[in-house]
């Protein structure tokens, strides 16, 4: 498997990865299109320093994918931190260990460019992620809270 940021051309493969999820559909995510706002998001996270859609590639395709933004802080006397959002490996391919060695890869990044802590959140009801985040040495220790606008 090949780990790499992602291209323009990747999108609607990484599109599709974020849709092969139960609880993504729920959220009315999921279509086939790619819509003038997803196009501009990706070319706002492409062209900024702090933001990266990553892509794992295994035999020409893409099988994997999760986003980073890397956040200055005054706390932890300055330190910087990862966040990893939109973590997804493909349905047909889970429980082959892709999901462990794209993590691996991106908490070496993380430790490459200095940050200090890496952070996630994931849905309460993905009781199969929290097993996994939390066997990568991953803790809960905190609440996470969301205000749909």
């Amino acid at each position: 498997m090949h780990i790499r940021i992602a291209t323009r051309a990747d999108v609607p493969a990484v599109l599709g990865l974020l849709a092969d999820d139960d609880i993504s559909r729920t959220r009315g995510f999921g279509s086939a299109d790619v819509e003038p706002g997803i196009w501009a998001a990706f070319e706002a996270i492409d062209s900024d320093d702090r933001n990266y859609l990553i892509v794992a590639v295994d035999g020409g395709e893409v099988v994997g994918t999760c986003q980073l933004t890397f956040i200055p802080g005054l706390s932890r006397g300055g330190a910087e931190r990862m966040l990893i959002e939109a973590v997804r490996i493909s349905s047909a391919r889970r429980g082959e260990g892709l999901g462990g060695e794209l993590m691996r890869w991106v908490i070496e990044r993380a430790r490459a460019r200095g940050c200090r802590i890496v952070q996630l959140t994931t849905d309460k009801r993905r009781t199969d992620a929290h097993r996994f985040y939390e066997a990568l040495g991953f803790e809960a220790s905190h609440e996470g809270m969301k205000l749909l606008l």
